[in-house]
């Protein structure tokens, strides 16, 4: 009887229990879907560091054995390092007003730092660059040190009114007139006996720092362009401590290098002649760019720090880039501006949410396909009109191919790159070839070689037709000289 009494009990609880499932089913499909159709998830951050005249002396690039970048190496750990990108012109001007804009020198004629500044030109000047585009689609941003070369308060929403990004230099160097001597160049390259904390960089460096430190009631674009290490190359002593003389390595450089050249690439400056053949010389101004890159390391290290210390670090893209390399020996040049390797071939990194640590990509990528990579990272709008093409495939798969080379232009000609090929096409008719697999520095021009000739066009027809000759330069209008602006307090 009190087996019937508890089987009764039991069916009862289950026909309850039965009854209950069944009105609740709807509310349990239908609350989370209600729920996620009304919650947008957050955009992400991007943090976009920009290193000047900063060529392939980082670890993880390996261009030369002494570099150290520790800081820079760690992010590359994060995130894809870019083995084969390129920017759009090998100068400071035009090559941020390109990234900056999506446009190609070719379309603009902006080639050069006399010409490269699109703002000077009434058909360019309402271009909208890729933080006032974030501005217009919800996102606070942000900009401090050199990112555009000469930016105004239509660029960047900073507390700031003008961007600063010069350094103190030692007694005599003028950072507006370039060194023509051997003695000049060694006035570039001295130490300055100053603390850290008292370089335009690192001041720059902690504004930036104090952005990511704030609470933010919407998504940031935070822009910090660091200076070095463009020249002069003058950082704490402490920084050239750290590559003793004796133990330099210097750059290969083939004494024939030239001589299978076309005749207008054929003649090295006498200034670097004096500079190389003096070893002492050649070793003071490669310690110097070193002991600079190693500072500028250490202010990409405090973002990492301060970035990792916020709630934003896990919802933040860091995209790291050079604006394009830089020779000091190599093809007997000291300088950017060519269109060879070490000038054209530049620094990019990314680390985001989603994006596999510790890759590498042999693809080649150009800075102008930065605009609109970072639109369809943060899912906003595309803008019509971009040259570049997204690389988010290649975050996201990084032995992926691309089907175009990336295109570097100057005042001279164009020059192109693939995953193993680099075609070079001069104005004056002569061309370059060189077989990245076999040829790392360059040293053997494969144009006019028979064997070749099939790789030689089929890069050729990449080269554009009917570019925009380069522009008269413009003078700019008359502003406060740089060393008259304030920084941030």
């Amino acid at each position: 009887m009190r087996k019937m009494g508890r089987s009764f009990k039991s069916s009862l609880r289950r026909a309850f229990l039965n009854i209950y499932l069944w009105l609740m089913l709807p509310c349990m499909f239908l609350a989370p879907a209600h729920q996620s159709a009304s919650v947008t998830p957050p955009k992400p951050n991007v943090l976009f560091i920009a290193v000047d005249d900063l060529n392939d002396w980082v670890g993880c690039l390996g261009g030369n054995p002494d570099a150290k970048t520790p800081n820079i190496d760690r992010l590359a750990k994060r995130g894809v390092v870019f083995t084969n990108a390129e920017c759009a012109a090998p100068a400071c001007v035009p090559s941020r007003s390109s990234l900056m804009t999506g446009k190609k020198p070719a379309d603009t004629g902006l080639y050069s730092n006399p010409n490269g500044e699109f703002r000077r030109y009434a058909d360019l000047k309402d271009l909208v660059t890729i933080p006032q585009y974030f501005s217009k689609n919800g996102y606070h941003t942000l900009g401090v040190g050199k990112v555009l070369h000469n930016p105004n308060k239509a660029d960047y929403d900073v507390l700031n009114e003008t961007v600063y990004w010069r350094n103190p230099e030692p007694p005599g160097v003028d950072a507006e007139k370039p060194p023509r001597t051997k003695e000049e160049y060694l006035e570039w390259w001295k130490p300055v006996d100053v603390n850290v904390e008292d370089m335009t960089d690192w001041k720059m460096t902690r504004w930036a720092v104090e952005q990511l430190e704030r609470k933010h009631d919407k998504p940031f674009f935070l822009a910090c362009g660091i200076f070095r290490p463009h020249e002069p190359w003058n950082a704490p002593r402490k920084y050239y401590e750290k590559f003793p003389l004796e133990k330099i390595t210097l750059p290969k450089v083939k004494k024939d290098d030239l001589e299978d050249l076309g005749p207008g690439q054929r003649k090295p400056s006498p200034t670097v002649i004096k500079i190389m053949e003096d070893e002492l010389t050649w070793r003071k101004g490669v310690q110097a760019y070193l002991a600079n890159v190693n500072f500028a390391d250490e202010c990409v290290g405090m973002l990492l720090d301060a970035l990792d210390a916020s709630p934003y670090k896990d919802n933040t893209i860091i995209m790291l880039w050079s604006d394009h390399g830089w020779h000091l020996g190599e093809k007997f040049h000291w300088s950017k501006f060519t269109l060879w390797e070490e000038s054209s071939r530049c620094v990019l990194m990314c680390a985001a949410p989603g994006v596999k640590a510790g890759t590498r990509c042999d693809q080649p990528v150009s800075l102008l396909d930065m605009y609109p990579t970072l639109l369809e990272m943060c899912d906003l709008p595309a803008k019509a009109g971009q040259a570049g093409v997204s690389f988010l495939p290649q975050l996201k798969d990084p032995a992926r191919k691309r089907s175009e080379p990336a295109i570097t232009a100057n005042e001279k000609g164009f020059s192109l790159r693939t995953e193993r090929w680099r075609y070079i096409a001069y104005y004056d008719g002569s061309e370059e070839l060189y077989d990245h697999d076999k040829d790392p520095m360059e040293w053997e021009n494969l144009a006019g070689k028979p064997a070749y000739a099939e790789v030689r066009e089929t890069l050729k027809a990449f080269v554009p037709k009917n570019p925009a000759p380069g522009r008269t330069p413009v003078k700019p209008p008359a502003t406060k000289k740089q060393n008259d602006i304030k920084l941030p307090e």
